[in-house]
């Protein structure tokens, strides 16, 4: 049986999971009321709305980057439940460690990460 602090230290770090997730979650709802609003503006026969390039507001994913981020942030929340449980079962049980989520969360980060570079490389590049 693990010490309270092991376990206070995990549920903090689950918490800092889910802070995340919720704070990416806003943020994409955030930019899909955005596009709703370009989109909105540049639709309308108004001065704004002629000189706004609906091409040039929109990224490489049209109006889906709200809805991407918004799918992100439930998928990290996802992720900090699965390691939270996972890290219960070790802080209680110390022989079912394995090495394998530890590669698993290292090789899911990298692969996020570089999926980010390619978007903003994307977006810049236009």
């Amino acid at each position: 049986m693990g010490s309270f602090t092991d376990h206070s230290a995990n549920e903090r770090t689950f918490l800092a999971w889910l802070r995340t997730g919720v704070a990416v979650i806003a943020f994409g709802f955030v930019i899909e009321k955005f596009n709703l609003f370009i989109s909105a503006i540049g639709s309308t026969n108004s001065e704004l709305g002629k000189t706004i390039r609906l091409d040039r507001v929109q990224g490489p994913l049209g109006h889906y980057e709200g809805l991407a981020l918004m799918a992100s942030g439930i998928l990290l929340i996802l992720i900090g439940y699965i390691r939270f449980a996972r890290n219960e079962r070790i802080i209680d049980n110390p022989g079912v460690a394995s090495p394998l989520g530890v590669r698993t969360e290292l090789i899911s980060t990298v692969v996020l990460v570089l999926l980010v570079a390619i978007y903003c490389i994307a977006i810049l590049a236009r």
